[in-house]
């Protein structure tokens, strides 16, 4: 799978460090090194492990032997899944050469390979105990048919035939389970990297040690240990929801599903009518086996229209109520019958925890009961819609169901608001008690999805339209990118890379090093020394190449086709196997950066008007904080910061029909230079074109392909689009740089004369007057 911009970036960042240091590591003892650590801080949804396994391809690479990858999670669910995706799944393309198993399947043959990679998975199970010799964990334990140590001892060992050390490196997948005990025994194996992940991050203890050599004798600081991913980069890219809904309940279950229901069936409609390959579904969060009000167990000895155990009062309001079809409905939880009065043969109920699991997702529900026992690991992006009953609802326990709803289906952001948001029905006892939660989850909210716009609905605010449809409606033609005409230079340029093939010295990387642990002499008086290996693994030219692009493209790969499209990746030379510090893989570096110049400098950007059009859709507003207006395609916009509050007012003033653009699903502008989409502020509709301004547009202007985006090609037929960004005070550009005169008033950037005009206006209303003129 092709990595996204700020993916690849993150990838990279690792991976780069990690070189880094290795090439001249800290030592806990002669043979022992102090690892790499590193933390991967991004927001769920936002493809960790997709980041973190072209990390791992991209530290091999650089290797000079192939190392051992000890991947482990807490959940089991977690660790299945990451092993179907790695091996043989989405994923399986970005660990290319890697063989990956379950940590109890390897053998010693596959621990002293040299010149194949081993990825091993695992549930912390498998060894975070105290007592080692315990009957129950087979990692401790010799398999005399096998070998004569145990599975741990082989792994601290890791000793190819020639008697060198491979690298280790451990990956820990939902790392907020971090504890002292499992650092301690992942320590154990005397790691060259450790690297964990999660949403959010508080390393153990027992990690200290680590982290205070690394400070005190290599400088690091807080922001070396860690690699951050943007939240808002995450947002824009459509991998997660925009937007996050919280309904709260002072009311018993019945009405606060209800609304659940009336929205999801809403959502269900556009979907259908937006003919989307996915239906809204909802999950229904509650304890298991207690009555409401109550924390002593249920009596199960009682009919089953008499039991009060909330997932059946749930799936009865569900089935006998709403009417919705029990085959829809999943109990996954351990919800306990007597034989006297059993469950109902329609219920589909899952009470074997993990080991139902894959039973448990081959179907398709769309109605989900459960406890917080099937939060982790659980991926369904069409979940859209969440209630949490009141024994759930704590602000950390919101926090953590808010990750299942949070990632966007099909990875891309729709025209209608409702389907871009999650929606949370949260039942409590007291007004009182949902505002101290309110207000838990509030500060939870942004300090861990800072970008997503959260919005709360009361029994005061409920009855407020919080979805605002656009009136009357209007469209707007697309525009993309033309490149054909950057074909035969691109050509020319994948011509003349030469082929290397016959692996001569320029395949070879010059003054590449690294240090691995051999052994040196007899079995019987035999020692470890750290030696200088001279050779990385060697990769393909193919391999090079794409990752250059895509570095040098971000983005173009994977959603906006981009220059690697024009490129006959299949040819044969790109099979050459080179090291990454060769001079080959300089040359094919080079050449990568002169097909990126290639594909920016012809191609062009064009008003397609044969497409169908961009149609202005409903937008999403805060019913508590939004502003009304007169003359827009929607009467109320929220969420505008103060320049544009002040413009939109301006424009609300004249005779034209406007609207507010929304950031990443609404309209959007391709960036030639940077293979990703731009969404301007405000689209206006005058008497031959449509105009889209943008009122923070200073980082258009230095940009060195900026002028490609005001020359919008095409244009037949119909209105034609015209782009105009404002700034704030009296700005200029000259040398590719941004020069403010003063803070006064604002300036106007249009396209005159196949160069950039700008023209300062002392207030909004004039900066209107211009943008508007043509």
């Amino acid at each position: 799978m092709e990595l996204l911009g700020f993916q690849e970036r993150a990838a990279s960042q690792i991976a780069d460090r990690f070189t880094t240091y290795s090439s001249d590591p800290l030592l806990v003892s002669r043979t022992t090194n102090v690892p790499f650590l590193q933390t991967l801080v991004s927001i769920t949804g936002s493809g960790k492990t997709l980041m973190l396994a072209d990390a791992i391809s991209q530290m091999r690479d650089g290797m000079p032997i192939a190392p051992v990858v000890l991947w482990i999670s807490k959940g089991r669910v977690v660790v299945s899944q990451t092993f179907e995706n790695l091996s043989s799944g989405k994923y399986a393309d970005n660990l290319s050469g890697f063989t990956v198993m379950p940590l109890l399947e390897v053998s010693p043959d596959h621990l002293t390979s040299e010149d194949t990679p081993l990825l091993l998975v695992a549930t912390v199970g498998k060894f975070a105990v105290e007592d080692t010799a315990s009957d129950d964990r087979k990692v401790y334990r010799a398999q005399l048919d096998l070998a004569e140590e145990s599975l741990w001892d082989q792994l601290k060992k890791r000793q190819t035939a020639k008697g060198l050390r491979r690298p280790l490196v451990i990956i820990y997948d939902e790392g907020h389970n971090l504890s002292d005990l499992q650092s301690e025994r992942l320590l154990e194996l005397a790691p060259d990297a450790l690297i964990v992940a999660s949403a959010t991050l508080t390393l153990p203890p027992k990690l200290t040690n680590v982290m205070n050599r690394l400070r005190n004798d290599k400088g690091w600081t807080d922001e070396d240990f860690s690699t951050a991913v943007s939240s808002r980069k995450v947002v824009q890219s459509g991998l997660v929801k925009e937007r996050i809904s919280i309904d709260g309940y002072i009311t018993p279950m019945e009405p606060a599903i209800d609304n659940l229901l009336n929205d999801m069936i809403a959502a269900q409609k556009i979907a259908s009518d937006l003919k989307l390959p996915f239906t809204p579904k909802a999950i229904y969060v509650c304890t298991t086996n207690t009555v409401d009000g109550m924390s002593i167990a249920e009596d199960m000895k009682r009919p089953f229209r008499e039991r009060q155990a909330r997932p059946i009062l749930v799936w009865r309001h569900l089935v006998e109520v709403a009417k919705i079809k029990p085959e829809k409905i999943a109990v996954y939880s351990q919800l306990k019958f007597s034989k006297d009065y059993p469950k109902p043969t329609d219920m589909r109920l899952f009470d074997g925890g993990e080991k139902d699991y894959s039973r448990f997702i081959s179907e398709k529900f769309e109605h989900i009961i459960f406890n917080l026992s099937l939060q982790e690991g659980w991926d369904d992006p069409a979940v859209g819609f969440a209630y949490i009953d009141k024994e759930m609802a704590s602000a950390r326990q919101i926090t953590q169901v808010v990750g299942r709803v949070l990632r966007q289906p099909g990875a891309t952001h729709y025209s209608d608001p409702i389907l871009n948001t999650a929606h949370f029905h949260i039942r409590t006892d007291e007004k009182g008690v949902f505002d101290d939660i309110l207000h838990d989850l509030r500060k939870d909210l942004a300090a861990e999805h800072p970008s997503i716009t959260v919005v709360v609905k009361d029994e005061n605010s409920r009855g407020r339209r919080d979805r605002i449809e656009a009136d009357p409606p209007r469209t707007i033609p697309t525009v993309g990118i033309e490149s054909s005409r950057a074909q035969p230079p691109i050509a020319r340029i994948v011509d003349g890379i030469m082929d290397f093939r016959g692996g001569d010295s320029n395949t070879v990387g010059q003054g590449s090093r690294m240090q691995v642990l051999q052994k040196i002499g007899e079995d019987t008086e035999s020692h470890f020394e750290w030696i200088e290996v001279e050779h990385s693994n060697r990769v393909s030219a193919r391999s090079v190449f794409r990752r250059e692009i895509q570095r040098s493209y971000p983005g173009g790969l994977r959603r906006a086709g981009g220059p690697v499209n024009l490129v006959d990746i299949e040819n044969p030379k790109f099979d050459a196997m080179i090291e990454l510090s060769s001079p080959a893989a300089d040359h094919i570096r080079q050449k990568a950066r002169e097909v990126v110049s290639a594909y920016i400098q012809y191609s062009v950007i064009f008003q397609n008007d044969v497409d169908s059009p961009y149609s202005v859709g409903p937008i999403a507003i805060d019913p508590t904080a939004s502003e009304e207006f007169k003359r827009a395609l929607h009467s109320k916009y929220s969420g505008l910061n103060s320049l544009e509050v002040k413009f939109a007012r301006a424009l609300d003033r004249t005779q034209r029909v406007w609207a507010r653009n929304p950031v990443g699903s609404g309209y959007s502008l391709p960036l030639l230079h940077e293979g990703q989409a731009y969404w301007p502020d405000f689209l206006v509709w005058v008497d031959k074109a449509v105009i889209v301004i943008d009122t923070k547009g200073d980082h258009l202007l230095v940009e060195a392909a900026a002028s490609k985006l005001f020359e919008i090609d095409g244009a037949e037929t119909g209105k034609r689009v015209i782009l105009r960004l404002v700034s704030e005070g009296h700005v200029d550009i000259s040398g590719g740089t941004v020069h403010k005169r003063s803070k006064n008033g604002y300036t106007v950037w249009s396209w005159k004369n196949g160069r950039l005009h700008p023209t300062h206006c002392e207030t909004e209303r004039e900066a209107v007057d211009v943008v508007l003129s043509l």
